[in-house]
């Protein structure tokens, strides 16, 4: 019996070493295809990033991020939780210095808003996250300085970009976590012109993927679940941290409502929040999607690459 417990033991801290140590910092770029574009459209390259949850400190993200220049999106797509820190900003803007020269938009998380500080685990399943004695962090100012780089702030926002010769009906809601999303100011039919109907929010609950995929939205992007953060092998993630069912928790899948359908892709992101630094079976990630015309199928892949360091 001693042994055995000493065995599990042993287990045990091992397998928080490896997910604190080495998991957190196994960067990794996932590529998958999605056929979301108009007829005759020539593909394009979309970099999904979500969920940096960003510290001055967080040096070999920063180096990691700076270095996806190489794949030379047509677009760049942030997805919120962006900041851990008032003093966190630097380090995001020099992290996508090299990312900016690509058009970029962008909306807020939850995480945005507020500081981290110790959860209790448990309201991981409760989805208890009281907002009480949180201390506000100035996500409006940096959002700011984002913005004058260029990129798009959707909080709440419906725009038309022009991206490579192709139009893009593009909208985004400020975080549905916390309710602070207003459909409303974005509803409408998607343009039936447009190359690309994109539709952004950090947290994917459901009844904000249903609101665009009944307008007629073709790719949906969210964030904010981690993938779940501790996969079990067999089982996958055991929590979305919102709506969510927990088979979509990361990667491709279709949403529908009311008789429409849209492509979904759920980012598991690139960090963690300072208080829950792991990570088993489920890398922090970017990702390059390739958007390809619809040919009518609802056919994917997806693949991992090595993560470069």
């Amino acid at each position: 019996m001693t042994d055995a417990l000493g065995g599990l033991t042993a287990l045990g801290l091992g397998t928080l070493a490896y997910s604190w140590l080495y998991e957190t910092r196994a960067y990794t770029l996932r590529r998958a295809e999605a056929p979301v574009l108009s007829p005759g459209t020539p593909p394009m390259t979309l970099l999904h990033l979500s969920d940096l949850h960003m510290l001055p400190s967080d040096r070999s993200k920063a180096e990691w991020l700076s270095g996806l220049v190489r794949v030379a999106p047509d677009l760049v797509v942030l997805t919120g939780d962006v900041i851990c820190s008032d003093d966190a900003g630097d380090t995001v803007l020099d992290a996508l210095r090299p990312l900016l020269d690509f058009p970029g938009a962008f909306v807020p998380g939850n995480n945005d808003y507020y500081a981290p500080q110790f959860k209790n685990p448990v309201r991981y399943f409760t989805g208890s996250d009281p907002l009480r004695h949180k201390r506000p962090l100035d996500w409006c100012g940096f959002a700011a300085r984002l913005a004058d780089t260029g990129w798009h702030d959707l909080t709440n926002v419906r725009a038309r970009l022009r991206i490579g010769g192709r139009d893009v009906d593009i909208r985004g809601v400020d975080d549905p976590y916390t309710r602070r999303d207003r459909l409303a100011k974005v509803a409408g039919a998607a343009a039936p012109d447009a190359a690309l109907r994109l539709g952004i929010a950090h947290a994917p609950e459901p009844r904000v993927l249903d609101a665009y995929a009944a307008d007629g939205v073709d790719l949906l992007l969210a964030g904010h679940t981690h993938g779940g953060q501790v996969r079990v092998p067999g089982i996958g993630a055991l929590v979305t941290n919102c709506g969510l069912d927990r088979t979509r928790a990361r990667g491709l899948s279709r949403w529908g409502t009311r008789g429409r359908t849209a492509w979904l892709h759920v980012s598991a992101g690139l960090g963690t929040s300072p208080y829950a630094p792991v990570r088993f079976a489920c890398r922090p990630e970017a990702t390059l999607l390739r958007l390809v015309p619809d040919p009518s199928a609802t056919r994917s892949s997806q693949r991992a690459d090595p993560a470069v360091r």
